[in-house]
């Protein structure tokens, strides 16, 4: 099931000089600062946010043990 499943989101790269719309992106995913890594689950939604601004990312999936 994809709700069992967690994404540990990292920012790789720096938003400077990108648009707006990517820099709020980061934020909303509680990337604030460079290498700053966040786990969220795998939802449609944050992969599209994923998806916008994968440049900037490094993504690992991450089981749920039990």
């Amino acid at each position: 099931m994809a709700s069992d499943k967690k994404l540990k989101i990292t920012l790789v790269r720096s938003p400077i000089g990108y648009t707006k719309g990517q820099r709020v992106t980061a934020n909303t995913l509680g990337l604030r600062k460079l290498h700053a890594t966040v786990i969220h689950n795998d939802t449609p939604q944050i992969r599209g946010m994923i998806n916008a601004i994968s440049h900037l990312l490094k993504v690992e999936e991450v089981e749920q043990e039990g």
